[in-house]
């Protein structure tokens, strides 16, 4: 039989925030707002941006609709910050900030992760309700040879260049077919239940993870247990 891993699944997709890496909260938005503008980013202001932003309705940008289209995304966010009595210069800042992927820690199993599908022979498929482009983040990690993460990637479906975000099942049924792979052979890993497990209906064995909190935090190893059963030290 050699000594070829046994697949559990020949694809996996991955979503990104939450999985792969640290979703922004709103008080790390507004801290690094405010330090951005040299302006005070005490708690205390800090709370006080926060209980303006509670205050206003946020019903727009908790929709994964506004993830369909990049202008729609920018204005539902702008229109919030109004809302909530926020200043200009303030709310572009905190735009910019939610809008930098490079802000968003990777968790550090990720580049083991990605390395030990690839070498066995494992499609991947990034998965995200998103308004930029996640590819330059991935290339700016090296695999330690002339490759980056981004070239570990396969597939990438992502909601701002497709128009349809997650959990309409058009997301993954795109992101299969890039695979062409058939749906039981693939495993989507998330964060979300209500949109990641939404890959269940269509035939795809989902793992949701608890979101992940801190970049330390190392439970990607769950992802190979199920996709290369068995595999050495495991």
């Amino acid at each position: 039989m050699g000594d070829s891993p046994r697949l559990g699944f020949r694809g996996v997709l991955l979503d990104w925030r939450g999985t792969l890496v640290v979703a922004p909260t709103y008080r790390w938005l507004a801290r690094t707002a405010l330090e951005n503008l040299g302006r005070d980013a005490s708690s205390g202001v800090v709370e006080t941006v926060l209980d303006r932003l509670r205050s206003a309705d946020s019903s727009r940008v908790d929709s994964s609709a506004i993830d369909t289209d990049v202008a729609e995304h920018r204005a539902a966010y702008l229109a919030w910050f109004a809302a909530a009595g926020l200043d200009d210069e303030l709310a572009a800042a905190l735009y910019a900030a939610e809008s930098d992927a490079g802000r968003n820690p990777f968790a550090t199993d990720v580049g083991d992760l990605l390395l030990a599908l690839t070498s066995a022979g494992v499609r991947i498929g990034v998965v995200s309700d998103i308004h930029v482009d996640l590819r330059p983040v991935f290339a700016a990690n090296s695999v330690g040879d002339e490759r980056t993460w981004a070239d570990l990637i396969d597939v990438w479906a992502l909601s701002y260049e497709l128009g349809v975000a997650k959990p309409d099942p058009a997301i993954f049924r795109f992101a299969l077919d890039r695979l062409g792979m058939p749906a039981q052979d693939v495993l989507m890993v998330g964060d979300r239940g209500a949109w990641d497990g939404a890959a269940a209906a269509i035939g795809i064995t989902t793992l949701v993870l608890p979101p992940l909190t801190d970049a330390r935090e190392a439970r990607l190893h769950r992802v190979l247990d199920l996709v290369l059963p068995g595999r050495a030290g495991a």
